[in-house]
């Protein structure tokens, strides 16, 4: 549980219930950021797979109110498998996880909720037997890149992806 000005934030995985809180957020946040190109944004159907057992979600909330979020994935063995691309044996694809969308609202940055979300995430997926991690990050989002970096991952190449943005794409190998 974190704390700020006296406000307690509370951390729990979401579900179907949350998806129109998660997505307000997203928009939200989204809506103020300098440039469009430092944040893939992800549909209801993306989501709705996540939520229905492809991955999951963890929130932050402060006075029931969302006020951050994090996605963790678990691609399997589909194209959108970034262990393709990375080199993973096929036989082990399935041991893939992502580190994908979070969100932070203005008014809890700073407070290390991204590390955060890295370290709870790391942990689901290695209770879940992953071996990898990946994560992709628009090359001018310094602070994602520091933090991924602090937790140990390398960055492996850089591409455009979600329809043409430039990516950092990391990862990580999972100690068992």
């Amino acid at each position: 549980m974190y704390t700020k000005e006296g406000d307690q934030l509370e951390t729990r995985r979401l579900n179907h219930l949350d998806l129109s809180a998660i997505r307000e957020l997203m928009l939200d946040v989204i809506s103020r950021l300098p440039s469009q190109e430092l944040f893939a944004m992800d549909d209801e159907r993306y989501f709705l797979d996540i939520l229905n057992g492809t991955g999951e979600v963890y929130g932050v909330f402060r006075k029931e109110e969302l006020v951050a979020f994090s996605v963790l994935a678990f691609p399997g063995v589909s194209e959108s498998n970034l262990g393709i691309e990375f080199g993973i044996p096929e036989r082990e694809r399935s041991l893939v996880a992502a580190l994908d969308s979070t969100v932070v609202h203005e008014s809890v940055r700073g407070l290390g909720l991204q590390r955060y979300f890295h370290e709870l995430r790391e942990t689901r997926a290695k209770e879940s037997g992953c071996l990898y991690l990946y994560s992709t990050v628009h090359p001018q989002n310094h602070a994602s890149i520091k933090n991924l970096e602090a937790a140990g991952f390398t960055l492996q190449f850089t591409r455009p992806m979600y329809g043409g943005k430039d990516r950092h794409c990391y990862m990580k190998r999972l100690s068992r």
